[in-house]
């Protein structure tokens, strides 16, 4: 059922893409498309683990897409907090210099998150065990050490 609503998501987004497409018969998501091959389905994803060393060597940005109510209601403390419904106005709040990570609970949100910002020239992944597995791997002592990790790297 998950997999049905995120291709009808992701079909709903490539024709929104295509309505609001500056090129010349060809939207951006097509483009993306016409460059999928195994490499990039390999690269755009990243679990926790991986995650958390990007993170902390200073290297990728988090992007938390649950709507607002979710993130106040349980947030991770760093990231950035920016709605799916609201990336596209909001696109210009992320850095080009680093990894996009989207994430949401599970990989749904996320995933539509990575395909628009990889159509926008971003170089992005989505979360594959969601912002659930990221708060089951910062359990005690390694939440404590990789906020330390974290704080670290933004000196650096």
């Amino acid at each position: 059922m998950k997999r049905i609503a995120l291709i009808i998501c992701l079909m709903l987004f490539a024709v929104h893409l295509q309505h609001e497409s500056t090129f010349a018969g060809e939207s951006e998501f097509e483009n993306f498309l016409g460059r999928f091959d195994y490499e990039v389905r390999e690269d755009m994803k990243i679990d926790s683990k991986g995650l958390v060393l990007l993170l902390t060597s200073n290297k990728a940005v988090l992007v938390d897409v649950r709507f607002k109510e979710e993130a106040a209601a349980w947030h991770t403390g760093f990231g950035l907090n920016i709605p799916l419904n609201e990336l596209p106005k909001r696109i210009k709040e992320l850095p080009r210099d680093k990894i996009i990570v989207a994430a949401c609970p599970h990989k749904d949100r996320s995933a539509i998150a990575m395909a628009y910002l990889r159509s926008k020239g971003y170089d992005a992944k989505y979360l594959t065990d969601g912002l659930i597995g990221l708060a089951e791997l910062l359990r005690g002592d390694r939440a404590k050490d990789f906020m330390e990790d974290l704080e670290k790297a933004k000196t650096k």
